[in-house]
């Protein structure tokens, strides 16, 4: 149905001649209503445009429009430097030194602000542009034109520039005519561009899996070529762009994109042994369809239920392994968890505020084991209960714990009084540790 609109609304686009001229679309060609944009991001464009700058909505928030999507962010790019957009807006502030961009806040919500970039590789631009020897840019505080910043976009559908005065889109890259194909292609030469930023190679994949659109042959080809450059990304970074791709709504086919281009070896560490062992593949697919139904249905998802579930297997394995060397049950679990964050750690910085509920998630796991006495109704009240039951369930459903043991908690936990002490089960608690006699203190010897 998207394509069939689209070959309606663009029947009159043509291929570009020169990469440097934008084809200017009109609302009567793209179709795309003024109203449709986040408010914040066209008074974003409006007060630089009023303060002599130029000023577009940029990239996904225009792509997603294109093809019937709802955009979940809006962009900004200006002429302007950071230094200027921060003069005209007072709630405003310049975030970043490897790219200086700017925070434009309305409300609650903020709108990011980039000035159009330049040639990085100028002899002149030593001092604002620093490339790595792999060919990663390090630094690029470089600006130029509109049709320089197309040009270092990432793929052409996401070089399209949305007009609020005009209301017209400007492509400079034939994007309407790929998107339009259903093709997602690299602005320039692949490999080249992959070195440049290495994130790229799973935006590929997660753009791909989202949008529908098939990776063109000269852009997917250098992928499993080049998977080793994802070893110098920083955590964060890497860590920002797999919470895309898993809450992306399209999760599961986002992880089979992974496997198929060979890119999900180390991301997590060991996920690939996990996706490649029965019970752990079945437990991580049922998660990775949980969250698209929630996303799809408009609810929130918890990145800490996500990537607790991820790696729940490697717990699981280091788990037995401290028990197995003498640990009790309780303390050998804490153990894991603790190993498994630091192993992952160095590939994947999972931020703290998520790795403590990760945490309390497993940590409730072996206390649903305990119905007896009062310990059902103190888990019943941690803060945490909903996302540990949830979590219990899919571990149910995979086949890694009976499902009667689901089932009683979710009997239990709508029960009345009188129902739930019926449910209990009787309660032999740890026996009373008898108290070891002392042993007579020794006579101190007579003096003779």
């Amino acid at each position: 149905m998207i394509k069939k609109l689209l070959q309606r609304v663009f029947k009159s686009t043509k291929k570009p001649t020169s990469t440097h001229q934008a084809q200017r679309i009109p609302r009567k060609s793209h179709g795309i209503r003024k109203d449709q944009f986040s408010s914040a991001a066209i008074k974003t464009c409006e007060g630089l445009q009023k303060a002599g700058h130029e000023a577009y909505v940029v990239g996904g928030a225009v792509r997603d429009l294109l093809m019937g999507f709802k955009p979940k962010d809006f962009d900004v790019a200006t002429n302007a430097t950071p230094e200027q957009v921060n003069k005209v807006f007072r709630r405003s502030r310049i975030i970043g030194r490897r790219f200086r961009i700017v925070h434009v806040m309305w409300g609650s919500e903020t709108i990011e602000v980039t000035t159009f970039r330049g040639h990085h590789l100028s002899e002149s631009n030593v001092d604002d542009a620093a490339v790595a020897d792999s060919g990663r840019i390090i630094r690029d505080n470089i600006f130029g034109c509109i049709e320089e910043d197309a040009a270092r976009r990432d793929f052409t559908a996401n070089a399209l520039y949305y007009d609020p005065a005009r209301e017209e889109v400007l492509d400079f890259h034939n994007g309407v005519g790929d998107i339009k194909a259903g093709i997602l292609r690299m602005i320039g030469g692949p490999q080249t561009r992959y070195r440049e930023d290495p994130v790229r190679l799973l935006r590929a994949v997660r753009l791909s899996a989202k949008l529908g659109l098939k990776i063109e042959t000269a852009t997917q080809k250098p992928i499993a070529k080049l998977v080793d450059l994802l070893q110098d990304v920083s955590p964060s970074r890497l860590f920002d762009e797999m919470l895309k791709l898993f809450l992306s709504g399209h999760a599961i086919e986002s992880i089979n994109a992974l496997r198929a281009q060979h890119l999900h070896h180390g991301l997590l560490p060991l996920l690939d042994v996990v996706l490649e062992q029965p019970l752990g593949e079945r437990f991580v697919m049922l998660a990775l369809e949980n969250t698209d139904r929630r996303i799809e249905s408009g609810k929130s998802s918890n990145p800490s239920f996500l990537f607790a579930t991820l790696l729940w297997h490697e717990v699981l394995v280091a788990w037995k392994r401290f028990k197995d060397q003498g640990e009790h049950p309780i303390p050998a679990l804490h153990l894991a968890m603790n190993q498994v964050i630091d192993i992952q750690a160095e590939k994947l910085a999972i931020h703290s505020r998520y790795v403590s509920t990760m945490k309390e998630i497993w940590a409730m796991q072996p206390r649903f084991e305990q119905r007896a006495g009062k310990r059902p109704y103190a888990l019943l009240a941690h803060p945490r209960y909903r996302a540990g039951y949830d979590f219990l369930l899919l571990r149910c459903e995979s086949g890694e714990v009976d499902t009667e043991l689901g089932d009683w908690w979710t009997e239990f936990a709508d029960a009345s009084t009188e129902r739930r002490t019926q449910m209990l089960q009787p309660d032999n608690g740890p026996k009373k540790r008898r108290r070891r006699k002392r042993k007579p203190a020794a006579a101190a010897p007579q003096d003779a």
